[in-house]
């Protein structure tokens, strides 16, 4: 008999904000000089607005705060943040549901949009079977504008990612043939094409349109408790982490 898969999303799902913004505040509160990175970043913010930007350029125009950054110094940023703010912030409910799908002996993907470069460590330290991000690209030291390779892993490209890595069997589809014994978790309308090819799926603080969509589905609904108040709390929480201005501890 084969084995079923438990696939989970990252930002705001197994935790209450992006995991980018969480690890930019983490490395501002050490290295505040690198705030500089806000004069071009929110210059671009506007023509990101309009579209003239796409996110994944974003992304990478965001990424700015680490220029210069040796990896060596990134690595140890990002182990030193995992044992600390990322550890405080997880949901516990929703980690407990990882173990629960564990315990049950099933595959275990993290499958995010996030940089690769710390979401390898998230995936270790959490204890992930595999893992899928966005591949950027992190030299001896960080570019400016980081390239990055391949697509921007969101939307659909979760899923073909873990058919091109053959993580998941071809044939799978969503609504029409999905994988048995199965669950996905996710708070994004973006991951409805994730959680439309298991049997079991799981909304995290789903917003109107997820909501939706998981109601007609028959999806199950997770609301843990927040360190914020509702989605312009989450904006200026992100706003406060863009500065390096967030404590985990007393937020």
């Amino acid at each position: 008999m084969s084995r079923g898969f438990a696939l989970f999303d990252l930002d705001h799902t197994l935790l209450p904000h992006d995991t980018q913004a969480l690890f930019c505040n983490f490395v501002l509160r050490r290295e505040g000089w690198r705030r500089v990175y806000l004069l071009w970043f929110f210059l671009c913010v506007p023509f990101a607005a309009i579209r003239l930007i796409s996110l994944r350029t974003m992304k990478r125009v965001f990424s700015s705060y680490l220029v210069g950054m040796k990896r060596e110094t990134l690595e140890a940023h990002v182990e030193a943040f995992l044992e600390e703010d990322f550890q405080e912030a997880l949901y516990p409910s929703v980690v407990a549901e990882l173990e629960r799908n564990r315990a049950e002996g099933r595959i275990l993907i993290l499958n995010s949009a996030s940089p690769e470069f710390y979401l390898r460590g998230i995936a270790g330290k959490l204890g992930f079977d595999h893992f899928i991000g966005t591949d950027m690209e992190v030299g001896k030291k960080m570019a400016f504008l980081p390239r990055i390779s391949g697509p921007n892993n969101k939307h659909g490209a979760k899923v073909i990612a873990m058919k091109e890595r053959e993580l998941i069997p071809e044939e799978i589809e969503e609504d029409h043939v999905l994988l048995p014994d199965s669950w996905a978790y996710s708070d994004s309308s973006a991951d409805i094409p994730l959680l439309s090819i298991v049997e079991h799926g799981v909304m995290i603080h789903p917003g109107e349109k997820l909501e939706r969509v998981g109601l007609e589905k028959g999806w199950r609904t997770m609301t843990p408790p927040r360190p914020y108040a509702g989605k312009w709390g989450n904006r200026l929480a992100a706003l406060k982490q863009a500065f390096g201005l967030y404590s985990v501890e007393m937020d």
